[in-house]
């Protein structure tokens, strides 16, 4: 008796530039982004923003961005909720790692951030990687070592200074939830 060959579909960043909706595409497979985020989430992620623009004004080589296209492979896409990129960035969609990528979880979210996207931010190399939980008010910094990600610090009111590059960015995280 033949079995039943299980064909699943791959798709790459040439179908995903083509769909509508927010998705993102991990070895291949597409995830549909979740409704837009609760206001807490958008509170959280813009005050994260503000206070690491404000940090790297003065620097030229680093910036802050919100949700763009991160093309780590050809069939693996993510839309971190915020990124710091050292470098100019020349195509539609970023093309090298990251400097620094947080994302903020939400319930349909946090297993994925925390432990589909963690080793894949951690094997290409982003030095800093930030989980933000907004309903415990709680973050999570951790640090490349030696290829792996250590936790450096973590907590509500937490400070920590950044090296990004040639930039520094002393954060105080008290400053995101409200």
């Amino acid at each position: 008796m033949e079995s039943a060959v299980k064909i699943l579909p791959h798709y790459t960043y040439a179908d995903y530039v083509q769909w509508e909706g927010k998705w993102e595409v991990i070895d291949g497979i597409p995830y549909a982004m979740s409704p837009a985020p609760v206001p807490k989430h958008q509170v959280v992620a813009a005050n994260l923003i503000s206070e690491f623009r404000q940090e790297l004004k003065r620097c030229n080589r680093c910036k802050v961005y919100q949700p763009i296209d991160y093309l780590v492979e050809d069939d693996t896409i993510f839309q971190p909720d915020m990124l710091v990129v050292c470098g100019d960035i020349s195509k539609k969609y970023l093309d090298f790692p990251p400097s620094l990528v947080a994302e903020i979880l939400s319930p349909s979210t946090a297993a994925k951030d925390r432990f589909t996207k963690f080793p894949i931010y951690q094997s290409k190399g982003i030095p800093y990687y930030l989980i933000i939980d907004p309903d415990l008010e709680d973050v999570e910094i951790y640090e490349l070592f030696d290829g792996q990600y250590k936790m450096i610090l973590r907590g509500k009111g937490i400070k920590h200074d950044f090296t990004l590059d040639s930039c520094y960015a002393s954060i105080d995280f008290s400053q995101i939830w409200s």
